[in-house]
């Protein structure tokens, strides 16, 4: 992995200028703020899903680990966190 911004002992949660939820009429999971909204893909999902301001980046990648056994997802979950702290969706705990 590359020079990372985030390690395995963060705790993210979702910034406040953000909401996450399903949305039914885009059947995907979504981020909203004021002025529109991302549709996240599948996967995007299940990883912000994790995301409660408690639980370690590592604790994250645990538990996708143990609800997808065998796929090596450690690096996409960590791409997948880094371009969400980019974006401003994420921010850590302590920020």
């Amino acid at each position: 992995m590359s020079e990372s911004a985030i390690s395995l002992s963060n705790i993210p949660r979702i910034s406040p200028m953000f909401r996450f939820q399903w949305e039914e009429a885009q059947t995907c999971h979504v981020l909203l703020y004021p002025e529109g909204m991302v549709k996240l893909s599948g996967s995007a999902g299940e990883i912000l899903q994790l995301v409660n301001g408690k639980s370690t980046v590592g604790e994250i990648i645990a538990a996708l680990k143990e609800k997808f056994p065998g796929a090596p997802l450690d690096n996409d979950v960590l791409n997948f966190l880094e371009a969400a702290y980019g974006h401003g969706w994420l921010r850590s705990v302590d920020d």
